[in-house]
Formats: C-alpha cells, structure tokens, sequence
C-alpha cells in the first residue's frame, strides 16, 4: 500500500511537471507571438504615415494655394468667386490659369470679365481658345475685357474674331479694346481693317475718339508700311481732335517710312505744341 501511494504521488508530480513545462513553452511561444505581431503593426504603422507624410511634403505652397481658390469658385458669394479668380490670376502660372477656366462661364458678367485675365498663364493657343466665346457675351463690359485679354496673348488667331468686333460692335468700349488688341497682337492682316476705321471709309464712319485714337496707336504697333497713307491722312486732317493727330505721328515714327515726311514737317511746325513736339521726334526716327 505504502509502496503503491508513493508511486501514484510520484506520478502525479510528474504529470503536474510535464504539464507545466509544456504550458511554459505554450506562454512562450504565445508571447513571442505577440511580440512579433506588435513589431509587425508598429512597423506597418511607421511604413504608413511614412508615406503619408513623404505625400504631404510633396504638395507645394502654391499647389495648396491653387487648390484653395479652386474650391472658392464653388461659393455662393459673387465677390468671393471674384476674388479666388483675381488671385489665381495674379500667381501668373498655367496651373493657376488652368483652375480660373471655370470662371469662364460664371453667371456673374464681373466674375467672367475678371476671367478673362485670369487665364493669361496659358498657352497663347489655349488662352485664345478659352476666351473666344466671351467676345459673343450678351454683355459690354465682358467683351471689353475678353478684347483686352485677347490682345494680351499676342495670338493671331484672335485677329479675325476682333477685327469683326472693331467694325461691328455697337458698344464703343468694346470696338476701342478691339481696336488695342490687334495692335498688341501686331498682325499685319489687321492693317487694312485699321486703316479703313481711322480714315472713314468703312460702311458706318468712325467718329468716336477713343477709337480712332486706338486704330492709330495700332497701327504704330504694327509698324506695316502698308498702314502710313491712313496714318498721313489721320495726322494732316485738322477735322480730328489733337490727340488722334499726336497718335498718328507716332505712328509714323515708328514705322520709319520716307514717305511721311513731308505730312511730318507740316505737323512740325503746328501752332500746338504738343503735336509739333511728336512730329519733329518722329522725324527724327525716320532720319535715323
């Protein structure tokens, strides 16, 4: 008996021992475990806002900038709507021009006119081809502005579109800004159109000032040759005010053809001095 219960004891602690070795090395495989899972999380984690973070480094100040205005165009508020276009404008690149396109096509005539020169950071092609449409707008002060910003992209696939809106257009505003564009566009197929507005020989004559004036100026810009008998004829009209005059001796100036001289010396001796003065440089400029 007493032999008997000394082995079942014995066995009995072996058993206890067995099972305590193998829940020993169960805790430890278990622990190691959640150990390596841990590292596992913590590393996905660091792997994670890693790239999170390298991807928020990538996004510029003026990226963020373009992206801020951007959404101010989807305000309610006309003046705000004006102002993300006024300063996508005024960061002066493709992108920022690229985010004003929208503008375009605003209900607001003033979000649009102020449009029209917040695409300027555009290719001159694609500038020419956003603005286009706005030359049909229903209203003055949009035209005016597209006219302008048409001027602005020195694109002459601009110079059909506004040599129609010099000749055409029933608003006065919108025929001089026509009439600036084509000379800063300085196409020499807009000379003959010019001429014919400066020396009235268009179906309904000329007879606003601003135009006139303007006609003249372009055709100093574009300095044709083929533009000198309308700027002569402009300069020794006495009929026109004195500053369509000045303008057209200028003009002449610039365009440095012989033929102008004598219409110049004329001038030269204006009893005003302001034209005399403009006429005695221009001579000068085709002498040299």
């Amino acid at each position: 008996m007493g032999s008997s219960s000394t082995k079942s004891r014995t066995k009995s602690s072996g058993e206890i021992e067995c099972r305590y070795l193998m829940l020993k090395r169960t805790g430890s495989q278990l622990l190691n475990n959640l150990v390596a899972l841990a590292g596992a999380v913590a590393l996905t984690g660091a792997l994670f806002w890693a790239t999170n973070a390298q991807s928020i480094a990538s996004v510029s100040p003026l990226e963020k900038e373009i992206s801020g205005q951007s959404k101010r165009l989807s305000s309610s508020n006309e003046e705000e709507r004006r102002d993300a276009l006024m300063r996508l404008g005024a960061l002066h690149v493709p992108e920022a021009s690229r985010a004003s396109l929208p503008g375009l096509s605003d209900a607001s005539p003033m979000v649009r006119a102020v449009a029209a020169n917040a695409v300027l950071s555009l290719p001159a092609a694609e500038s020419v081809s956003a603005l286009l449409p706005l030359m049909n707008d229903k209203d003055e002060f949009v035209r005016r502005e597209a006219a302008y910003a048409l001027g602005h992209t020195k694109g002459r696939s601009a110079t059909t579109v506004l040599i129609e809106h010099l000749q055409t257009d029933r608003e006065v505003g919108v025929r001089a800004a026509a009439a600036v564009g084509l000379g800063e566009i300085a196409d020499e197929n807009a000379v003959v159109a010019l001429s014919s507005v400066l020396s009235g020989s268009t179906k309904k004559a000329e007879k606003n000032v601003f135009v006139l004036r303007a006609s003249a100026v372009a055709l100093g810009n574009i300095k044709s040759r083929a533009g000198t008998p309308a700027l002569i004829a402009a300069l020794s009209n006495a009929k026109f005010p004195g500053d369509v005059r000045r303008e057209a001796a200028r003009g002449l100036g610039k365009i440095g053809d012989p033929s102008a001289v004598t219409a110049l010396q004329t001038a030269a001796s204006s009893t005003d001095p302001y034209l005399a003065d403009v006429a005695y440089n221009a001579l000068k400029a085709i002498r040299h």
